[in-house]
């Protein structure tokens, strides 16, 4: 499914809809529900809602590296869309699948290599939806999806903690930078 359609800038920035940013997808393989922004949704209109275990991809990019990047939302929010230049893809209620498993595959090295294959342009590169339907997708088990995924989103959860961590350090770095080299304190009494 398509994201927002007919919307102008006046429609962002307030109102009490919530859409998902193009860069939460890029950035994120796991949808980061606090980086998401408000947009008016008017009564009767007609736009696709987002929903808990729903893939996401941006559908055009500068690089064919960087189209069809995939996220994947994890948790139920109300009045939740798709900003328009992505797309949404819903598996099948008949189907047996882990979207954080599929949000990781395609942000894997074979997963990036299939989408590349699709990337369409020159020096703007597209991503078919029609293409992308078509695609043939080996995958294991639900079981091992669950236990992969599992696995790959502990780690980025330990990565986002250290990385806090590191944030931390750096800036108690460079406050006590400022404090040694203007003389504020010094380490030796002389």
């Amino acid at each position: 499914y398509g994201g927002l359609t007919g919307k102008t800038k006046i429609d962002f920035g307030c109102g009490d809809g919530l859409y998902i940013p193009f860069m939460n997808i890029m950035s994120n393989p796991v949808i980061d529900q606090s980086f998401v922004e408000s947009v008016i949704i008017r009564p009767g209109e007609n736009q696709n809602k987002a929903q808990k275990g729903d893939l996401f991809f941006n559908g055009s990019s500068e690089t064919p590296e960087e189209v069809g990047m995939c996220s994947v939302l994890l948790d139920d929010i109300p009045s939740l869309y798709l900003n328009s230049f992505c797309f949404g893809f819903r598996f099948n209620n008949d189907v047996n699948a882990s979207g954080l498993y599929f949000a990781y595959y395609f942000r894997s090295t074979a997963g990036r290599q299939l989408i590349f294959s699709l990337a369409q342009g020159a020096t703007r590169y597209n991503l078919s939806k029609t293409n992308f339907l078509n695609l043939v997708v080996l995958f294991p088990d639900n079981k091992e999806q669950e236990a992969m995924a599992g696995f790959f989103y502990d780690i980025d959860e330990e990565i986002k903690k250290l990385n806090a961590k590191l944030a931390k350090c750096q800036k108690l770095k460079i406050g006590m930078m400022q404090q040694l080299l203007t003389g504020k304190i010094r380490l030796i009494d002389n």
